[in-house]
């Protein structure tokens, strides 16, 4: 990285890795460090909610980019990001505008594509109208059976879970508990990332919903009624709601694997490129999620620092997923360790986080949590509820797996 007193700093994103980044440079390297937030789209969409916007029961919040950015300490410019030129530590948006470098942090995120053809793809707020619509047929009684479906690929599953639970739930209380409900997933067990504790414990919950779950079943398209699966088999449906599945479009002079994935080493770096780091769905680590994208930006945000003359010891990412499934009653917490050997999960009715947000980010959850007035302050004196960066010991308000 250049000698001088102040590194510049270009941000390709403006999803949860690239303002976690931003957060964390600005908290770590001060006023050593001028952070340029480059982004296709003027607004930030807080996702996680869209699953909860048709049943009324929550709704996606929607952010002026340029205002984050400011309150993060950094600048914003529309553009999306083309191209990188290591050699004159140059980035290029689609239009050719050159935004000169000293690190720069690829954090663009993945783009949704259809995963099962003839399903309604949710990809999130766009698609809420969708379920309501489909909601509506189910009252009307000319939909009996629905299917949501995890396609196969790089996709993360819990929103098709939540989607499920949220579904039923809301059938029920319509007096509508004749309209069968499935769920499709290659996954071989439900959630089954995060450990066979929280496996256990969700597979419980949807049996006892009466929600019909097709695990390791690789759905394929919609065709007469029926959810066709790979190499064989059909899951009768009437209507199909599948998530995305998610792929990354070409980025010259950035190394690109499978689906255009950029691949990183512990430090978040782009291997071959001085200086160029990556956070979120933009990178090969297989887990698509908020959360982890959070991490991995302070990784990289730690790795920049250093290397700008900032006194600290850049901490490797060490992946820790935490996930707040809403259900339609009760909300579960769930959290592991990826990489930690053994079965390292932990599910709990009790947050298991502080603030116990859905995107679990060490700076971005109280960050949203003061902006949106909903700051609760300090934890409430309930086991597990203890900010996100502190480790935890939350036994009393586990729940206890299914034998």
């Amino acid at each position: 990285m250049r000698g001088r007193d102040r590194t510049t700093v270009v941000i390709a994103g403006g999803g949860v890795a690239a303002l976690e980044g931003a957060l964390a440079l600005r908290e770590l390297a001060g006023d050593r460090v001028d952070v340029e937030l480059l982004a296709p789209e003027t607004h930030f969409w807080y996702r996680p909610l869209a699953v909860a916007e048709p049943f009324e029961l929550g709704e996606p919040k929607r952010f002026e980019l340029s205002e984050l950015a400011a309150r993060a300490g950094a600048s914003f410019s529309l553009g999306a990001l083309a191209e990188v030129d290591a050699s004159r530590r140059e980035a290029y948006t689609a239009a050719g505008a050159p935004f000169p470098y000293d690190a720069l942090l690829v954090a663009c995120g993945a783009t949704p594509s259809p995963g099962v053809h003839g399903a309604l793809t949710f990809r999130g707020p766009a698609d809420t109208d969708a379920i309501r619509h489909l909601l509506a047929e189910a009252a009307a009684r000319s939909v009996r059976r629905i299917a949501f479906a995890v396609p196969w690929g790089a996709v993360w599953s819990l929103p098709a879970y939540e989607l499920a639970l949220l579904t039923e739930s809301w059938l029920r209380a319509h007096g509508l508990p004749d309209v069968g409900v499935a769920l499709v997933t290659p996954e071989e067990e439900p959630l089954h990332v995060f450990g066979r504790r929280a496996s256990d414990v969700v597979g419980a919950l949807l049996a006892q919903r009466g929600i019909d779950v097709h695990t390791g079943a690789y759905p394929s398209n919609v065709r007469d009624g029926q959810l066709v699966l790979v190499p064989d088999g059909v899951v009768e449906a009437d209507r199909v709601v599948a998530l995305p599945r998610l792929g990354v479009p070409q980025i010259d002079g950035v190394p690109q694997g499978r689906d255009g994935f950029v691949p990183v080493d512990a430090h978040c770096r782009v291997p071959g490129l001085p200086d160029v780091y990556a956070a979120g769905d933009v990178t090969s680590f297989p887990v698509k999620q908020g959360g982890i994208a959070a991490q991995q930006a302070d990784a990289a945000a730690e790795a920049i620092a250093a290397a700008g003359g900032v006194d600290l010891e850049p901490r490797p990412f060490r992946p820790v997923l935490r996930g707040l499934i809403l259900t339609g009653g009760e909300p579960r917490y769930l959290r592991t360790e990826i990489a930690r050997p053994g079965d390292a999960s932990r599910i709990a009715t009790q947050p298991l986080w502080w603030p116990p947000a859905k995107i679990a980010g060490r700076r971005l959850a109280p960050f949203f949590a003061e902006l949106t007035g909903e700051d609760a302050g300090e934890p409430t004196p309930v086991p597990g509820a203890v900010p996100v960066e502190v480790e935890l010991d939350p036994e009393a308000s586990l729940l206890s797996p299914v034998a």
